[in-house]
């Protein structure tokens, strides 16, 4: 119960900093509202693409939208408890398997919103290695990652214990952003560097990057995101979870959006744009909306 009603309060405080999909709207849309949308995302670039461009969408057809960032376990447990109302961001089958296996049973999977994901252990292409079991002592012999109970940092710790080479590497917790910082300074000197990676990103068009092979398959092969919905959304939000439902892109699409947000444009802004720039498929997203 108290760890409830501290995730209750995570919440409120997050919604009330947060913006709107769209920054507000006036009164008299207020009073047209559908009602109030809750999307959780984790603040990971791709999150934050996908999230911003669906609340968006979701508030053009009537609803007061918020986007409420979560840790990532945090993000499952608010959807299956309805305190949120849905995410874009399940990461499979396997960076979010074990969060399905926890909290699948009170969800409702919307299906794949965009294929073609992977993760992985990522190098500059300069560097003079192609695979994990190939590695040495390469960037001191660690692997900068990400937030510690990312999907991603699992998997990077089997793969310390699953590669005899690695037993003595050590896997360092950042953050997504300061993981990018730690890739640009070390390409800009060019030095050694390996970082937990993921696709779609940013990085692959801003850099010239490779992932190592992985022949004890530790990463998996192809992911595909999910979109997951809280149980009676559907009766409550119809209009909702239909654009939830029909919500589909690839992945040039997200990266379009992500490279637009690392430039220097604020998400609300770049997911706009990418909105007006590809009306028809938002229409296709619409076209069950009454």
């Amino acid at each position: 119960m108290k760890k409830h009603k501290i995730l209750l309060g995570a919440m409120t405080i997050s919604a009330s900093i947060l913006l709107s999909a769209c920054g507000g709207g006036s009164s008299s849309e207020k009073e047209d509202s559908l009602g109030k949308i809750n999307l959780a995302y984790v603040e990971w670039d791709t999150e934050v693409a996908s999230t911003h461009v669906v609340g968006q969408v979701l508030e053009e057809i009537g609803y007061d939208v918020s986007l409420t960032p979560l840790d990532n376990a945090i993000m499952w447990e608010a959807v299956s408890k309805g305190e949120a109302d849905a995410m874009v961001a399940g990461w499979l089958p396997a960076t979010h398997g074990a969060q399905l296996e926890k909290y699948g049973d009170n969800l409702i999977d919307l299906g794949e919103n965009l294929s073609g994901a992977k993760i992985g252990l990522v190098v500059p292409s300069y560097m003079d290695v192609n695979s994990i079991a190939d590695l040495d002592a390469e960037a001191g012999s660690t692997i900068t990652g990400i937030e510690p109970g990312a999907g991603i940092m699992i998997a990077s710790e089997k793969a310390l214990e699953a590669y005899p080479n690695l037993k003595s590497w050590s896997l360092l917790p950042s953050s997504s952003g300061a993981m990018t910082v730690a890739l640009s300074q070390a390409i800009t000197n060019n030095e050694e560097i390996i970082v937990t990676g993921w696709s779609p990103h940013w990085k692959f068009a801003s850099y010239d990057l490779k992932y190592l092979e992985d022949p004890e398959g530790i990463f998996g092969g192809e992911e595909t995101i999910h979109t997951f919905a809280r149980k009676g959304l559907e009766e409550t939000s119809p209009e909702a979870y239909k654009v939830l439902d029909a919500f589909h892109w690839t992945a040039e699409d997200m990266e379009e959006v992500m490279l637009e947000i690392n430039d220097g444009k604020k998400p609300k802004d770049a997911a706009a744009d990418w909105i007006k720039e590809n009306q028809e498929t938002v229409d296709k997203w619409k076209a069950d909306v009454k």
